[in-house]
């Protein structure tokens, strides 16, 4: 068959590898294939083109990795605080997919309210949600607000106020979904 080339079994393994690849990887799989002198063939077919597009679009986070992930573990530390008794505006974990970015605003907005607690009563994870809050302004600040307002997205203000425990239970969740897209 003129045209076709079966690849390698170095380009092969580039082609298994290139789904779980880190981002520190990502120069070097296409930098791989740019050099590799079986990749001008390899854009002839297939094949060749399948890797080309898998190389060169690559997720924004590690395979299994969820950009909220030390959110998550500060979490999980506070979520059983005695020290911390409020009521937080606390929206829903099921909130319609388009208002994901500015329901994720509310929760890191509200433990805002959390650390002036904590100061007053001099709580012991006074540090992990201040990580809270600081992790998720840094990624806020990082990627600008894309979703505009829509009819169907409420105002922090809007939601009902909940104890601090379905406040964590319901932030836990709304993470857990974000990280999931």
């Amino acid at each position: 068959m003129l045209g076709m080339v079966q690849p390698t079994q170095n380009t092969a393994g580039a082609l298994s590898r290139l789904q779980t690849q880190k981002p520190h990887l990502k120069s070097i799989c296409l930098q791989y294939l740019l050099l590799n002198s079986h990749c001008f063939c390899l854009l002839k077919n297939g094949i060749g083109l399948i890797i080309f597009f898998l190389c060169a679009y690559v997720p924004k986070t590690e395979a299994g990795h969820c950009k909220w992930a030390e959110v998550l573990k500060d979490l999980e530390r506070i979520k059983t605080s005695k020290d911390i008794d409020v009521s937080l505006y606390t929206a829903n974990a099921d909130e319609d997919e388009e208002c994901q970015e500015l329901v994720m605003r509310c929760f890191f907005l509200e433990t805002e309210v959390i650390i002036q607690e904590c100061r007053i009563k001099n709580c012991s994870q006074t540090q992990d949600v201040w990580n809270i809050w600081k992790n998720g302004n840094e990624s806020f600040e990082k990627n600008k607000l894309t979703s505009t307002k829509s009819e169907k997205c409420k105002e922090c203000e809007e939601y009902e106020e909940k104890n601090f425990t379905e406040f964590v239970q319901n932030f836990e969740k709304v993470i857990q979904r974000d990280c999931k897209h």
